[in-house]
């Protein structure tokens, strides 16, 4: 252990670049809320230029960057020139990332991504340091079920779900399911207000349904199936205007999302009904001014904006799939919904717009509910015990 006022130093290294999501949110809530008498955590990305740099930057956050040393790519990120296949990664990225462990002197290696927990693993296993996968994909992933297992001395994921489901040997004693962390601090948009600025800003109608998606735009979180909800919705109750919005941006802009969605929404005779919010921040005036969230996604691990929408008193209607069934419980908290038919989002939907007690005893038990179980301090307080432990089992 690092012995600078006996202090456990962590390591988080960080693609950079473009990629920020609510992996990147979950791991700075832990970074600022660590114990600084017991922790000293340390930043690192490899692309410095981006979005995730820029907001630690305007936080007055440090890091270091260490753009000369290629990552181990897929065959999407292998155009990059800070990219590289397995046989650079072996001679060059593979020892000048050891030689970055010795020099920071990391005692324990936090990875939060795929591509992270792929650089680092071996690095941090042959430099003798401890090595956390936090998982937050689906459990079907092959360095979870097949590289973790080897290399890391310890495992995190997000929800019972996205725990590993064939692993290459047992990690029942090195496995731990954590929530995400969400703060909860400051006072909530009054939802009639932020009701009000919202239909300003975009010219909705005072009787409108208002039904929004929030969260990256990609294959996975089914911004079509949210389309084909909406117009769904729409077409059972014609003589009121159903407005979708969508916040988030396309993660990978050769998926054509920013092009297939609209023209989906033009299909289905809703395109002037559907728009495409882009990202937004702060985004909680808007998940707090529309009259529901709906989560269309598949293998969703644990969506953080269906826990933000819940505190905020907007209620959730989710497929019945992926971690969403241990945020939800269904007729109480929120709804779930079979994840194959967009059409069965309308019931749920109306009976909100029809039955305000039933929409008010839904907000009022959600908020309860994860005002209970996903604080920040209950996270930070979990991962510290398992920092603790991989001290005190290191040789």
């Amino acid at each position: 252990m690092n012995k600078t006022n006996n202090r456990i130093r962590v390591l988080f290294p960080f693609v950079g670049g473009n990629e920020i999501g609510g992996s990147h949110i979950s791991a700075m809530m832990l970074i600022r809320n660590l114990d600084p008498n017991r922790f000293e955590p340390r930043i690192l990305i490899h692309h410095p230029a981006g979005p995730f740099a820029d907001m630690l930057t305007q936080n007055g956050d440090t890091f270091d960057a260490i753009p000369d040393i290629p990552i181990l790519g897929s065959k999407r990120t292998l155009a990059s020139s800070n990219s590289t296949g397995a046989v650079g990664y072996l001679r060059r990225s593979l020892p000048a990332l050891r030689a970055v462990l010795k020099r920071i002197d990391a005692d324990i290696v936090h990875t939060n991504d795929g591509r992270m927990h792929s650089n680092w693993s071996l690095p941090t296993r042959l430099s003798g340091r401890a090595h956390l996968w936090h998982h937050r994909q689906d459990p079907d992933g092959f360095g979870i079920n097949k590289i973790a297992p080897l290399l890391a001395n310890r495992i995190v994921t997000v929800s019972e779900y996205a725990k590993p489901n064939n692993p290459l040997r047992s990690i029942e004693k090195r496995c731990d399911v954590v929530h995400s962390p969400f703060d909860f601090d400051t006072d909530p948009p009054d939802p009639k207000a932020a009701r009000a600025a919202l239909c300003a800003e975009l010219g909705i109608e005072d009787n409108a349904l208002i039904l929004g998606y929030f969260g990256t735009i990609i294959v996975r979180k089914r911004p079509d199936h949210f389309v084909r909800a909406v117009a769904a919705i729409q077409a059972q109750v014609p003589d009121t205007p159903v407005y979708g919005l969508i916040f988030g941006e396309v993660e990978r802009p050769e998926s054509r999302l920013h092009e297939t969605v609209p023209a989906l929404a033009n299909q289905l005779g809703i395109g002037a009904r559907v728009k495409m919010m882009g990202f937004r921040s702060p985004i909680h005036s808007y998940m707090a001014g529309i009259d529901a969230m709906l989560v269309p996604a598949l293998n969703e691990p644990f969506g953080r904006t269906l826990i933000e929408a819940m505190y905020l008193g907007t209620p959730v209607i989710a497929t019945n799939h992926g971690g969403n069934p241990e945020a939800i419980t269904d007729g109480k908290t929120g709804f779930l919904v079979d994840k194959d038919d967009p059409e069965a989002f309308v019931e749920p939907v109306l009976k909100l717009k029809e039955n305000p007690d039933l929409k008010s005893r839904i907000v009022s038990a959600a908020k309860a509910d994860v005002l209970e179980n996903y604080g920040t301090d209950k996270h930070v307080s979990k991962i510290s015990a398992i920092y603790e432990g991989l001290i005190a089992r290191a040789p």
